[in-house]
């Protein structure tokens, strides 16, 4: 029996198996509001099998974006933009998720294709917020750091989102703690020269982003699932690492986050990082045996017979799938028959079963 396909239970929801798709930038909304682009991209993964389908990092601010054309949920109307594509994704047996962001000082930015360079204020472009006022990179803007006042803002603009979320129909919302984001910010103390209680000692540094967690956490239906994505190191000496993100996801584990969903880096520019096939799970597996929490890992997991080893093993209790579900949408499909598994089709598409 495949591992990979059975079922996995978190509170009230039940995924159909632990193939999951990552949150994924599409750089396509207008506003911060989803597209048609947004249907027909996160719905074809639901068609094609998943277990769960989750949005693309969803701003909680407009100065929460990375690019002015990322997806955001600020307002009511961005729920209700985004309930039909919750709906078919429900629809097709999937779950529906959507990570809740903001980039901090690697905000206003333009899009991949286009270079990614920071955009001035002539170019849709805005002043970003960080932890302390040291840019990105150089030519980068120099972020505002936030004030205590801010913070609580933040903090605020996290739970809203939450509840839009609900209202929209999304069964899982994930927290984004990673990739040199503002959470993420905060917990580096490559990024965060914070001389309050909010930087310096690893305690002070898990502050705020504990305190966004936690806040969620209440604001979300208790019966709901909470993961939150981490970078698990910044694969550089003196950053962030494994260790306290292990200290990390034991405190996550106490306010009841559900999964931590395991990538790495990107927290300063020019990181030497090992790319290679499954990189990151020994982070996941690790992350999984000394907090006894469930485990997600991504980056680089492209195989069936690969996914399979990662949770038949118990390195993690699900694989979260980016690139391989861009080359291929019905990626599960593909894999259950190599894995001799059995994975429900569309009726629309039986016939090629």
């Amino acid at each position: 029996m495949s591992i990979l396909f059975s079922p996995l239970s978190l509170r009230s929801i039940t995924f159909r198996n632990r193939i999951f798709v990552s949150p994924m930038c599409q750089y396509s909304s207008r506003d911060g509001l989803p597209t048609d682009w947004h249907l027909v991209h996160l719905g074809s993964r639901a068609v094609g099998g998943a277990g769960l389908v989750m949005v693309e990092a969803t701003a909680v601010s407009p100065e929460g974006r990375i690019s002015p054309d990322d997806s955001g949920i600020w307002s009511d109307s961005h729920a209700e933009a985004f309930a039909p594509i919750a709906s078919f994704i429900r629809e097709q047996g999937a779950v529906a998720g959507i990570q809740l962001a903001h980039a901090g000082r690697k905000g206003s930015c333009s899009l991949p294709w286009l270079g990614g360079g920071p955009l001035g204020m002539e170019a849709r472009g805005w002043q970003p917020l960080a932890p302390s006022a040291v840019p990105f990179d150089t030519g980068h803007p120099v972020p505002r750091a936030l004030t205590l006042d801010e913070m609580d803002e933040v903090e605020a603009q996290f739970c809203a989102a939450a509840r839009r979320a609900l209202a929209a129909g999304f069964q899982v919302v994930e927290v984004h703690m990673a990739h040199g984001y503002l959470l993420h910010e905060f917990l580096s103390p490559l990024v965060n020269h914070r001389d309050d209680n909010y930087g310096g000692s690893l305690e002070n540094r898990l502050r705020f982003p504990l305190q966004v967690a936690c806040a969620v956490r209440k604001e979300w239906p208790e019966e709901l699932p909470l993961f939150v994505r981490i970078s698990a190191t910044d694969w550089v000496a003196g950053g962030w690492d494994i260790d306290q993100s292990v200290f990390l996801a034991s405190q996550l584990k106490e306010i009841g986050v559900d999964l931590i969903d395991c990538s790495s880096g990107f927290a300063v520019p020019n990181e030497p990082v090992p790319f290679g096939p499954g990189f990151q799970v020994p982070f996941a597996a690790r992350v999984r045996a000394e907090v006894n929490i469930a485990s997600g890992a991504v980056g680089y997991i492209t195989e069936p017979a690969q996914a399979e080893q990662i949770v038949a093993t118990g390195q993690a209790d699900a694989v979260l799938l980016a690139r391989q579900m861009l080359r291929d949408p019905y990626w599960p499909l593909h894999a259950a028959k190599v894995l001799h598994a059995d994975a429900p089709w569309p009726n629309q598409y039986l016939r090629a079963k």
